[in-house]
Parts: C-alpha cells; sequence; structure tokens
C-alpha cells in the first residue's frame, strides 16, 4: 500500500525494521523537519519495545517483569494500545505470542529468515489453549507479566509509532501530513486537495485500487503472502491465531481497513485474517471500512469502503 500521487518534493522514503517508511507533507518546505521527527519517533518506539534487540526496555525489564516493573510512558502506552486492541478484537489481536512466534522461527529480524511467499501453507497440529492477554496488567505505569509469557508488541506497536509520528509532525510543524510505516498510514492535519491518494495493493498481481482517505483517519493493511518463511519444511505466516498459537489460515491474502486511528485500522485488519471467513459479516455488523482480497483474488468490501467498479475519485474523501 503506497502513496502513488504525492508531488517528489513534498514525499520522503526510506528503509526502517525492513520495510519501507514515508512522510508525505502538504508543504514541502517542511518536509526535512517532518522526516527528523518521523525518524525519532520510531527510534523511540525501537528502543521501548523492540523484540529483535537486547538492549530495548521491555527486552531488559523481561526478567523483572513477574514481579512487576515501573516502565516508561512510552512503552506503559504501547502495552495499553496492544491491550485496547485485545479488547477491540474479543482476543483475536494478542500481545502474549512471543514465544509462539519463536518457535516458529521468527525470533530474528525478519530480514534474517528465508522468505518464501510462494510455498503452501502449514498446517501444523492444533490446541485450543486460554487466551493470554487476560493475563497481563499495566496499572500506574507498573507492568506486570507472567513468567512464562514473552510479550511481542509487533502487531500494534508500528501501527502507534505512525499514529504519535503524525501528531507529533502536525503539532510541531503545523502541516498536513501522512506517515506510512510499512503500509500502516496515519494522517493529521489537514490533507491535499481531494484527499490523501492511497494505491490499496498488497503484491504487484493483487488486484490495485486507489482511494482518497480523509484527513485525521488512518489505514492498515494485514498480508498472508508477505512475511512467509520456512519453518520445519513448510512455509509459514506472521500472523497467528492466539487460541492456537499457530498461522491463521490464509483464507484473505490481504485485508485493509480504514478508521480514526491506525492502531484501530491495524487491529481490525489482523483480526480479521485470524476469524477467516467469518470476518466479513462481523465487519458488516460494526459498519467497519475494510477491503478484503481472497485466494483467487477477488475482493469483498465493506462499511464505508468504495465498490470496485467506482473507485473513490480525487474529489471523493473517505470514511
Amino acid at each position: 500500500m503506497t502513496m502513488n500521487t504525492q508531488p517528489s518534493e513534498s514525499r520522503s522514503a526510506w528503509t526502517l525494521w525492513g520495510m519501507e517508511a514515508s512522510v508525505a507533507v502538504t508543504d514541502p518546505g517542511l518536509l526535512a523537519g517532518a522526516k527528523d521527527i518521523v525518524r525519532a519517533v520510531t527510534a523511540s518506539v525501537d528502543e521501548a519495545c523492540s523484540r529483535f534487540r537486547t538492549d530495548s526496555e521491555l527486552a531488559r525489564l523481561q526478567p523483572r517483569l513477574a514481579a512487576g516493573a515501573p516502565v516508561s510512558p512510552l512503552l506503559a502506552r504501547l502495552v495499553g494500545s496492544a491491550l485496547e486492541a485485545a479488547r477491540w478484537t474479543d482476543g483475536d489481536v494478542d500481545p502474549t505470542l512471543g514465544r509462539d512466534l519463536d518457535a516458529l522461527g521468527y525470533g530474528r529480524d525478519i530480514l534474517s529468515i528465508a522468505l518464501s511467499p510462494d510455498c503452501a501453507p502449514a498446517r501444523p497440529r492444533k490446541v485450543r489453549r486460554a487466551p493470554g492477554w487476560s493475563r497481563i496488567s499495566i496499572d500506574d505505569g507498573t507492568l506486570r507479566v507472567p513468567e512464562d509469557v514473552r510479550l511481542d508488541l509487533g502487531a500494534t506497536a508500528k501501527a502507534v509509532a505512525a499514529d504519535l509520528a503524525a501528531r507529533a509532525v502536525f503539532s510541531s510543524l503545523g502541516v498536513g501530513v501522512l506517515v506510512s510505516l510499512g503500509g500502516d498510514l496515519s494522517s493529521s492535519g489537514p490533507g491535499p486537495e481531494g484527499g490523501w491518494q492511497i494505491l490499496v495493493q498488497d503484491l504487484p498481481d493483487d488486484p490495485a485500487q486507489q482511494v482518497s482517505l480523509a484527513p485525521g483517519f488512518g489505514m492498515a493493511t494485514s498480508s498472508t503472502q508477505k512475511r512467509r518463511w520456512q519453518h520445519a519444511g513448510t512455509s509459514v505466516h506472521h500472523i497467528l491465531d492466539p487460541r492456537f498459537g499457530v498461522p491463521a489460515e490464509p483464507v484473505w491474502r490481504s485485508v485493509t481497513v480504514a478508521a480514526p486511528s491506525c492502531l484501530e485500522a491495524n487491529a481490525f485488519t489482523t483480526a480479521a485474517v485470524v476469524r477467516g471467513f467469518a470476518a466479513v459479516d462481523w465487519f458488516r455488523r460494526h459498519r467497519i471500512s475494510g477491503r478484503f482480497v481472497d485466494g483467487r483474488g477477488r475482493t469483498v468490501v465493506t462499511g464505508g469502503w468504495p465498490a470496485e467498479q467506482r473507485a473513490a475519485t480525487a474529489g471523493e474523501c473517505f470514511p
């Protein structure tokens, strides 16, 4: 998912966490300052909660979390946001899957894993278990995590970083901004005429749609195709079903959601992959603006998402 109509002088992109990050602003003269702010915010988030570095705050505190340990306001916010996402999705988004990801070989940065997007999905044995997120608490800045649990905030921290960065740019520079972190988008302040133009497409051979995102909203895509790697002779992906701790069935190639925040959009896209076919009716009941792409490249849209045959034009913003 990319910003595809922003002039080059008002958009800057770089590599972050093994994926593309970018920032676009409505005033090209403030682009350099906006990029510096986004870099600072993402660096702070990485230092607070990265599972891939031993010196992150979360990693350093791991031995003390069972008894409860005071954490920084940023880490408290990141954990609190992850627990919010769990509540919104009835546990389909769960921040307690760190050990499961380690067991599947996703214990390092994705760049060091042999990717295999074209392999058949793994079908591991499933054993239902109790939800882990309800065992986590964050009260008055003190985080408690059971000894047998390892947090992985990857499902939500990137989205929170996008939201925080967009707000920080607008607050500091007073410019309209759209931040993209690996396809997690967040906007703040006034947008360009016609809204922020987004090309929604997960992989090059997937169906593409251009939409206009209204200023102040976020968008996210969850994919079962991009982050795949070989484990025990089979191909697995990074979106796990918390009920079993194994990759969710790849009913959907990708799910994209537009929502008032990137965190909310990301939570619902992740949960939709976990729920499979049942996610469409769930989205419709709650009027969630979403776009589903199935294994054959067919699309289903819900809520306020524009239908494919009348894709949003530059003058038609949504949600």
